[in-house]
């Protein structure tokens, strides 16, 4: 017994005629009959009782005609529950974000993008870079918004955006906290709150890179994960750290954000900043997502 069969059935006993129930269905009138034929042989008895002039339903036929209504009815609510489900879930875009991005990017881009498309619903959540790319090659987030690693996936686009400036955040109240701008060398005796290298390659990178290029070593005081706990043991007192500009952005008292100078009027260090998607796949919400970002990313990068 097919869902196909139960449909014939209803709509010839809402016409009681072969002709015109095979047009509401779309259907030959050789087709119709025969899946009503092969559904009374599936049952086993009559259904309709047909003549040259009328077609009129058995007792078994009308017994059983509303029991298929209920399972065609049932089988329509639950195709439209679907559809608008799938529907629904098409209309959100799955986002990743490092801290920086989620603190100092998103917040000034997600205007930007409900004006644009203000049907699209973005669900957002703050990783780092190396918990965020498995998750884009599992299919669990559309796009994320990373430090491009040096070896990278060729399973992955890394599309990149602009590069982040790193600064100095200091303790309000330190002798550096009132400088514009801070050398490596005012840094060669202050402790240092540094990233893990193991999550944090780049930042970790950066910071002993600065000290190693100016002849010194870094007195690393604190090694931490979250560049929100590294910021907040700034304003405790522990140490300096260089993070990015955005990071400035984190709500976190007690912190002066200095730039960083360095000999010879050299541009301070930078982060790269890439959005990375699954390579070969097309995602309209994601396109729209990247266009929105894209157009916008001098007023972007000039309020950074």
């Amino acid at each position: 017994m097919e869902l196909r069969q139960l449909r014939c059935l209803i709509a010839v006993s809402e016409t009681l005629h072969f002709g015109r129930a095979a047009q509401a269905m779309d259907m030959l009138p050789a087709s119709f009959g025969r899946h009503i034929r092969l559904l009374e042989e599936d049952l086993g008895c009559r259904l309709l009782q047909r003549t040259t002039r009328s077609v009129l339903l058995t007792p078994e036929g009308k017994r059983f005609v509303e029991g298929a209504r209920e399972i065609v009815a049932r089988a329509d609510r639950l195709e439209a529950t679907f559809r608008d489900s799938v529907a629904g879930q098409g209309r959100v875009l799955r986002i990743g974000a490092i801290d920086s991005a989620a603190a100092g990017l998103m917040p000034q881009l997600l205007p930007r993008l409900r004006e644009a498309a203000p049907d699209l619903d973005v669900e957002m959540i703050e990783q780092k870079t190396i918990r965020l790319l498995p998750r884009i090659l599992s299919g669990s987030l559309d796009l994320a918004i990373v430090r491009p690693p040096d070896t990278r996936d060729p399973r992955l686009v890394f599309h990149h955006l602009f590069r982040e400036t790193a600064v100095v955040a200091v303790p309000q109240g330190h002798p550096l906290a009132g400088r514009e701008r801070i050398g490596v060398h005012d840094m060669a005796d202050a402790p240092l709150i540094v990233p893990d290298r193991r999550s944090r390659p780049h930042s970790h990178d950066l910071t002993m890179k600065l000290f190693l290029d100016a002849g010194l070593t870094a007195r690393v005081a604190q090694i931490a994960e979250e560049k929100q706990t590294i910021v907040s043991l700034v304003g405790s007192g522990v140490g300096l750290a260089i993070v990015p500009r955005w990071a400035s952005r984190l709500a976190v008292g007690g912190v002066t954000f200095v730039d960083l100078a360095l000999p010879g009027g050299k541009a301070p260090p930078e982060l790269a900043l890439s959005a990375v998607w699954l390579r070969d796949t097309r995602n309209p919400l994601r396109e729209a997502f990247v266009e929105v970002l894209t157009r916008n990313l001098e007023a972007l990068g000039a309020t950074a």
